[in-house]
């Protein structure tokens, strides 16, 4: 069964993360593994991420994206993933999509994204992951880290910081912990 938007969980360890790798590359592809690197380290949703093309990224610090859900530019660092971007760009040219389809010159549709993530998510036995699962997991992470919600707010791109709590399932989590407790 298909996790919907709300189902879907942020990864919230490294053992986690680091699970999911390794399942993408065992089960999926490379193509799919750089997917998953590339959204859990810049929170861009797949719709703004598989358009991208070799070009936009290779030897840079930042990526300009038009994001295609509100219209709004929005720069975004990478150059922590420079190693992950020259290791996975190697071979390509600058016009290659980032993430190619093998029907035609294309990248692949969300729906592909989808299925890669579902499958590696599947052979860890877990139902939670879909394609939201790298923003929620950027997010998570950047909050956990950096405890703004004001500012995780404006790089979503959400109305109010509830949203944004709610999105990276901090708002059930934060609950729970206020209650752990044995009196």
């Amino acid at each position: 069964m298909a996790a919907t938007t709300y189902d879907v969980q942020p990864l919230r360890t490294k053992e986690e993360i680091d699970d999911l790798k390794w399942s993408l590359r065992r089960y999926c592809s490379e193509r799919d593994y750089f997917l998953f690197v590339f959204g859990i380290n810049t929170g861009l949703r797949v719709s703004d991420i598989l358009p991208l093309k070799v070009g936009d990224i290779r030897r840079k610090t930042h990526v300009t994206i038009v994001q295609k859900k509100n219209g709004k530019s929005r720069r975004v660092f990478i150059k922590n993933l420079a190693s992950e971007i020259e290791n996975y760009t190697k071979g390509m040219i600058d016009e290659d999509y980032l993430f190619p389809s093998r029907k035609g010159n294309k990248p692949i549709s969300e729906t592909q994204a989808y299925r890669a993530l579902v499958k590696a998510g599947q052979q860890l036995d877990r139902s939670d992951i879909g394609t939201h699962t790298m923003r929620k997991t950027f997010g998570y992470h950047h909050y956990k880290r950096n405890k703004d919600i004001a500012v995780l707010q404006e790089i979503f791109s959400h109305s109010a910081p509830s949203i944004t709590k709610r999105y990276i399932g901090i708002t059930q989590e934060e609950l729970d912990e206020s209650i752990d407790f044995v009196l």
